[in-house]
């Protein structure tokens, strides 16, 4: 449980307090309400970008680093198809640092071009490093637009290509901040050995004086029903072949997330998950398999993932993999697994309870989505998955015709 205090300041700033008298240490996490999703189809790659630009000076501020390291702090960021996160942490007494830092560069940035050219070449060089060049760094590039075909899921955070982020404008990325980087789209979340009313006092000073901005209207297309199979297949130099699968499912807020997510560990979740025990071990069809939910806001992906070992086709791993799959569809799971698998949920929750940093997070992204009282549900969420929830939820979930497969290749040597 993470008790919290939540109010708005009049400019329309979202603020979330978390005291934990337990450590010396305090968390500031802004999460603005904005990502790859809201990007023109002609501009992508912008909210990563922007993340990049956020360090490098604001009005006031030429470098953000350097004050933050002077007093001990630490900080990083985080772009997803849905939310741009920024987060820091330093020792509680030096928090008005904190304040000072991210409400400069929330109410303006130094929108220098030597700060865009610079940070549009790091991130060139990031597309080119971890999806060009690295081994398997395209898949999702390739399986995004196979599996969407309207919705902006459809391209990765990174974006569809390097020529869009090198063509990005400096009118561009003002309309870009002066859009989405308002304390009206954004939430503050502090935990730490807070003094709540000193701290209520610094954030209304360093954040209130920054005025609100016009609201941006969210209106994507809605991504038609799936109903046919779909298949790509690439040819590329790696070591081995991957096969990829991705189901189609709801939203993070949907009901049955919490099943879904479950069955995810059910078949891949430790040494002694499903296909870990069937089609590593005991078939030696793939030398490891995953699957995992993208937990995305809107529509996602329910994915799986597996290496081959040579000399088995891609046909071979793929139909005892929709094999092991469908024993969900047909054989109700036992109370003693799917007690073992909550169990394992449970863990993760508590672990995620411990440190502020990740408190601070947790619940700047539960406000975005609904509530932040989302963090305190989470527990009873899962505990309230049954073998009869499990055995409805694959029998929707798992359907070929609603699945996109990408035959990741290895090249072969003549």
């Amino acid at each position: 449980m993470i008790p919290f205090e939540k109010y708005k300041l009049d400019n329309g700033l979202t603020v979330i307090l978390h005291k934990d008298v337990n450590t010396p240490i305090a968390a500031v996490n802004i999460t603005y309400n904005v990502g790859s999703r809201d990007e023109d189809p002609n501009r992508t790659g912008l909210a990563h970008l922007f993340e990049h630009l956020m360090f490098g000076g604001s009005k006031h501020i030429p470098k953000y680093d350097e004050p933050l390291q002077r007093v001990g702090g630490e900080n990083n960021a985080f772009t997803s198809t849905d939310i741009t996160n920024y987060y820091l942490t330093l020792p509680v007494q030096n928090i008005e640092t904190a304040f000072w830092l991210e409400s400069d560069r929330m109410n303006e940035l130094a929108f220098s071009q030597k700060s865009l050219d610079n940070q549009r070449n790091v991130v060139i060089e990031e597309f080119k490093q971890s999806y060009l060049n690295q081994p398997y760094g395209d898949a999702m590039l390739l399986l995004s637009p196979l599996a969407y075909k309207v919705h902006p899921y459809l391209w990765n955070t990174i974006g569809k290509n390097i020529e869009q982020i090198a063509q990005t404008s400096m009118d561009e990325v003002k309309e870009f901040f002066y859009t989405f980087y308002a304390p009206n789209n954004a939430i503050l979340s502090v935990a730490g050995n807070l003094d709540i009313d000193k701290t209520k006092t610094m954030i209304d000073k360093w954040f209130g004086i920054i005025p609100a901005r016009k609201q941006h209207e969210r209106n994507l297309p809605t991504e038609p029903v799936q109903t046919e199979a779909r298949l790509l297949e690439v040819e590329r130099d790696v070591p081995v072949n991957c096969l990829y699968k991705a189901y189609k499912m709801g939203k993070r807020l949907d009901a049955n997330f919490h099943t879904i997510d479950l069955i995810s560990d059910i078949l891949s979740g430790g040494e002694s998950s499903r296909l870990q025990q069937v089609l590593v071990k005991e078939k030696q069809l793939f030398s490891s398999v995953n699957a995992y939910v993208l937990g995305t806001f809107d529509e996602g992906l329910f994915m799986f993932q597996g290496y081959l070992t040579p000399e088995i086709s891609f046909q071979q791993a793929e139909e005892s993999l929709i094999e092991e799959l469908n024993k969900l569809k047909t054989h109700f799971i036992s109370e003693h697994e799917l007690e073992k698998v909550k169990n394992r949920i449970k863990t993760v929750l508590y672990y995620s309870e411990l440190q502020v940093q990740d408190k601070a997070m947790n619940l700047g992204i539960a406000e975005i989505m609904a509530d932040a009282a989302l963090v305190n549900e989470e527990e009873s969420k899962y505990d309230a998955v049954t073998p009869d929830t499990v055995y409805a939820e694959s029998n929707k979930l798992i359907q070929e015709n609603a699945c996109s497969t990408l035959y990741y290749k290895a090249k072969t040597v003549s």
